[in-house]
């Protein structure tokens, strides 16, 4: 019994219904994704959401039963008992001064640390790098007690750099540095050896210029890192003109009791910078972490 030759247009009808529930199936995959971003999204915000529209309200209708999202009239009164009544600015002040030289420190320093793992040859280099990765899963909660010891020691109690040294030792910034120099091309540093540059001008006009998303990765989470922390401040500072303003937000909502919409309207005074600084430099964060440097 002869069998019938297969011909392109036998192949091409064959394929097609294939192709079209390959295409089907990328789509339901598409839009599941779609929708369940977008779920999550809502999620996300609606604590965001609330947190606005319990500020806005007059504070007798904070707690009012049934909870409603609507209100009689919306009002700006917490926000503005909030900056009459508690040292905000002040607060602002100290936790941009102290977040912003951790921020500085911890890049030079995570750099300079990167940069002589991943280019400078010395024994014991492997394993000094792995000791260091270590201090990733050491919480910082079991430092608290030496470190606060070793602030006595140094009389930095109740001093701004009280608050910024303990915090500008980070594992984390040396391995993203050492990750993204060790992409980039090592004819860049031969050829500058060749020229007469030594290791720091290597170091400071070659490697940092080209490092900048990492740079800005690093900076951004150690500036947000520091800002939120309430603990190690709160244990080291006493004096009400050096408190940062994670500690100054406990210290008002003690005061307001349940005054739910001046707490709120603190609590979203207080985001407000993380806020700005994720939405202006986000590109930087995705570019600083993905990235790998130059490709040889």
């Amino acid at each position: 019994m002869a069998t019938q030759p297969i011909t392109l247009a036998t192949r091409t009808e064959t394929e097609q219904p294939i192709q079209r529930s390959i295409q089907w199936g990328r789509r339901i995959a598409y839009w599941t994704v779609f929708v369940l971003m977008i779920v999550l999204a809502i999620i996300w915000l609606l604590p965001l959401l609330w947190a606005f529209d319990t500020a806005l309200k007059p504070e007798a209708e904070t707690t009012a039963v049934p909870i409603s999202w609507l209100a009689s009239h919306f009002t700006l009164d917490a926000f503005i008992s909030t900056l009459q009544t508690s040292n905000l600015l002040h607060w602002y002040f100290n936790s941009t001064l102290t977040s912003g030289v951790i921020s500085i420190l911890v890049v030079l320093l995570g750099s300079m640390a990167a940069f002589a793992f991943s280019r400078v040859p010395f024994r014991g280099r492997s394993i000094l790098f792995w000791i260091i990765l270590a201090g990733l899963m050491v919480p910082g909660q079991i430092l608290i007690v030496p470190l606060f010891a070793q602030m006595q020691t140094f009389h930095l109690v109740d001093t701004y750099w009280g608050i910024i040294l303990p915090q500008v030792a980070s594992p984390l910034a040396v391995f993203i540095f050492k990750q993204y120099f060790d992409g980039i091309p090592r004819e860049l540093e031969e050829a500058a050896l060749l020229d007469g540059s030594n290791r720091w001008r290597i170091y400071w006009q070659i490697w940092m210029p080209l490092s900048r998303p990492a740079i800005a990765a690093v900076a951004i989470f150690t500036f947000v890192i520091s800002w939120n922390n309430f603990l190690w401040p709160f244990i080291v500072i006493s004096s009400n003109d050096l408190t940062t303003l994670p500690v100054g937000l406990s210290t008002i909502q003690t005061s307001f009791g349940i005054r739910y919409a001046q707490i709120m309207a603190t609590a979203l005074l207080g985001g407000i910078p993380v806020l700005i600084v994720f939405l202006f430099f986000q590109r930087q964060i995705v570019e600083g972490i993905a990235g790998t440097g130059l490709k040889e």
